[in-house]
């Protein structure tokens, strides 16, 4: 099951490199994209969490 585990981020890994080294510019939308998403994760629980004090 380890070896499974270290397999498969091998694999993401190596993946993302070539990505990375085949088209940058893809590369840095997804980047951009997911920084964006997490962003809106926070922000959304930053409201529920204010809206929980009032």
């Amino acid at each position: 099951m380890v070896q499974t585990k270290k397999l498969a981020l091998y694999v993401i890994v190596v993946f993302v490199l070539y990505t990375i080294i085949t088209s940058p510019d893809r590369a840095a939308d997804l980047v951009g994209v997911g920084f964006e998403g997490i962003a809106s994760a926070a922000q959304g629980v930053g409201e529920f969490m204010s809206e929980l004090i009032q």
